[in-house]
């Protein structure tokens, strides 16, 4: 497979586990707190976040590298019980 289709399949399945992390949301299917939901975001916008520097797209690295930051920091905090 030529890299060019490869990047193309890879942001492809980046965006669509956001996408399923944030209509799983919108629909209540998955709690924001839930580990799933960071789990898909911080998939999602590291695949992103790889690809935004292949060629360098300045705004779509600190996006996606900030939102897959931000997801990995929600994975690990401790979970409070409500």
């Amino acid at each position: 497979m030529h890299t060019s289709s490869l990047l193309q399949a890879g942001s492809f399945v980046g965006a669509m586990l956001i996408l399923v992390a944030y209509a799983g949301h919108q629909m209540k299917w998955i709690d924001s707190r839930a580990a799933l939901y960071n789990i898909l975001n911080a998939a999602g916008s590291g695949m992103l976040a790889y690809i935004a520097f292949h060629p360098f797209q300045i705004g779509f690295v600190v996006l996606e590298t900030t939102w897959a930051l931000i997801s990995v920091f929600a994975l690990l905090r401790p979970r409070q019980h409500v």
